[in-house]
């Protein structure tokens, strides 16, 4: 069996060095050197594990002899979480969620792994707290885990051999960014050390069939920390978002290899723990006892659900050189745009307003469905004027004035009409034909002028 050694890989260019340099001397770029295994020992070939990737034993086969046959899943026993997953657990799969610090990803994880310890054998290993801490919060939470198995343990290879020995089917790593490898000489959480143990737990998964949930730690702008290949070598990563102020915590899907994206899964944060929230809609619309200036309620798309969210804009006169942009849940660089469109072709300037916009609930929207909301509700507060409590707005906005249609238009509208709204303002395209929501009064716009005429 071969030795395993490490090198210093540039990140840059690649070229690999037998000593760390503060400079790559192929490239000449600095701080780019990370170290990297150079030989990796060869794993003992199993002929149980031959249909896996990384097999010894695998073998080229045309893609009309391979049977596309359905993915067992497992329910986590969470429908949120299932939801976000596609169905439930798939064997082998190797989940990463992060999110920040205190959010409830152990929380989460924790819950989950006590529901499914009923029918399989789970394994929760921390690298973060003691053991009586976990112990501790489970009781807490009154949650009922005698069977759930708990390590404390940092070292890959102990937290394998363990694993080996006990057999889980369901393994939780909290967290990844603490866990190292002998292979390398660099701390845990170095860039090395996170992709190298991750690697390590991939290729146990894929060839045990076991689930593997990877906690990981967000940066501060947000992302995922570590190296960006560890994104790419799990199948599924999810994001838990949320605000600090509020119960409500949002789980998204951003990769999945075995269901779809961007599905969205609501839970809100309790004193016994995470609790699921099955109509979103209604916790997102704080419906005010009197019409009020600047609040518009659109209908955005999660995956496949509909989703009702408040939007809200304060526009104010500014007495700054340059008037103030500000978003919270949409992109401000977005707004600036729908501004200069709603001066070119709507006739009304803003140039010496300062504009807030903020989506209630701390939901995040990123599809352009928002346009015409963001724009309606901005007018509603420039002019002082309400729109109707029971009306609902969606619609993207082009640079040219057109109000162009977004997907699931009918669908959107439907799940509105089901929280009892009354009339809609969406893109002429996305109007339903006649029959359908007859209880609904729909009113198609193709341009923006269109829609600054609703008021």
């Amino acid at each position: 069996m071969a030795k395993s050694k490490t090198v210093y890989s540039c990140t840059e260019c690649g070229a690999q060095q037998p000593k760390w340099a503060g400079q790559c001397p192929d490239c000449n770029a600095w701080n780019a050197m990370v170290e990297v295994v150079a030989v990796a020992a060869p794993a003992k070939s199993n002929p149980r594990f031959s249909g896996y990737a990384g097999s010894a034993e695998a073998v080229v086969q045309s893609l009309a002899e391979v049977k596309p046959g359905d993915v067992a899943r497992t329910p986590t026993g969470q429908t949120e979480l299932d939801r976000v997953l596609g169905g439930g657990l798939v064997p082998g799969s190797v989940i990463l969620i992060g999110g920040d610090p205190g959010i409830g990803k152990s929380t989460l994880l924790l819950q989950t792994l006590a529901l499914l310890s009923e029918q399989l054998n789970t394994l929760y290993v921390t690298g973060e707290e003691s053991l009586e801490q976990v112990s501790m919060r489970a009781h807490r939470l009154n949650l009922t885990a005698d069977k759930v198995r708990l390590l404390a343990e940092t070292n890959i290879e102990a937290i394998l051999n363990h694993a080996r020995n006990e057999q889980p089917q369901v393994v939780v790593i909290d967290s990844i960014q603490t866990i190292y490898t002998e292979l390398l000489q660099s701390a845990p959480g170095a860039v090395a050390q996170v992709r190298e143990s991750a690697a390590q737990l991939v290729r146990y998964a894929k060839k045990s069939g076991t689930a593997l949930f990877l906690v990981g730690h967000v940066t501060k702008e947000g992302t995922l920390a570590g190296p960006r290949v560890l994104e790419h070598m799990v199948d599924t990563v999810l994001y838990f978002e949320g605000d600090s102020s509020s119960q409500f915590r949002v789980v998204r899907a951003i990769k999945n290899r075995f269901g779809a994206v961007n599905e969205l899964g609501v839970f809100a944060m309790t004193e016994k723990g995470l609790k699921e929230v099955s109509n979103p809609s209604a916790i997102f619309l704080s419906r005010h006892q009197e019409q009020v200036p600047g609040s518009v309620i659109m209908v955005t798309r999660e995956g496949s659900r509909p989703l009702l969210v408040e939007v809200q804009a304060l526009v104010a006169e500014s007495h700054l050189g340059n008037p103030r942009r500000v978003t919270v849940g949409l992109d401000q660089n977005r707004l600036a745009m729908l501004l200069a469109v709603l001066q070119r072709h709507g006739g009304i300037a803003t140039y010496d307003q300062d504009v807030f916009i903020n989506v209630v609930g701390g939901v995040r929207v990123t599809e352009t469905a928002a346009d015409l909301p963001l724009l309606l509700a901005g007018l509603s507060s420039l002019r002082n004027r309400p729109l109707p409590k029971d009306m609902i707005v969606f619609g993207e906005v082009g640079l040219a004035g057109e109000i162009r249609p977004v997907q699931g238009g009918l669908e959107r509208l439907k799940e509105a009409a089901k929280h009892g709204f009354k009339r809609a303002v969406v893109p002429k395209a996305n109007a339903p034909k006649r029959g359908s929501l007859q209880d609904m009064e729909i009113i198609a716009v193709e341009r923006l002028g269109d829609a600054v005429d609703v008021f």
